[in-house]
């Protein structure tokens, strides 16, 4: 059994978290300048990536099961690459494996630094909007009402005259 459909799982992966990762960036500037509209549609654009990825990866763990059973060794729940590459004799093909497998970890990796970064981009917009409005907003201790110019009526005067 050949490693070709573990390859094309690996670069279509590669390829659809290179796109994930283009909405990252936009995504950035959409909250860099405050877009709503932009970051919305970005997010849709993101859960749909998100979709396709999932997708991918069930057909990845397909082939890589597949590819175990077919060289006698029993699959493990989780299904890696790494276990291809331990079981797998021709080193062109752990080779062309191992820098396909190189490729989408580093694009892995800097998609969570860019999410890392919206997020704290998102937290920060957060916290401003927050200080803006606690600015706006009056302190409880700055109304008019306080407990010194509410007097008490006395016990001999009353306020209301049921004699009247």
């Amino acid at each position: 059994m050949s490693i070709d459909n573990i390859l094309q799982s690996l670069n279509k992966l590669d390829m659809l978290h290179k796109s994930l990762l283009e909405v990252a960036y936009k995504k950035t500037e959409a909250i860099k300048i405050g877009d709503m509209d932009s970051l919305n549609q970005l997010l849709k654009d993101e859960q749909a990536h998100v979709a396709g990825i999932s997708q991918l990866e069930q057909q990845r763990q397909k082939e890589v099961t597949d590819y175990l059973r077919a060289k006698g060794i029993a699959p493990t729940d989780n299904p890696t690459v790494a276990l291809v590459l331990e079981n797998t004799n021709i080193d062109e093909d752990k080779a062309q494996l191992t820098k396909a497998r190189n490729n989408l970890l580093l694009t892995v990796e800097s998609l969570k630094s860019q999410n890392d970064l919206n997020q704290k981009l998102t937290m920060q917009s957060l916290q401003f909007v927050n200080l803006t409005l606690d600015a706006l907003r009056p302190k409880p201790d700055q109304i008019n009402y306080s407990k010194s110019e509410v007097q008490a009526p006395s016990k001999g005067k009353a306020y209301f005259d049921s004699q009247a």
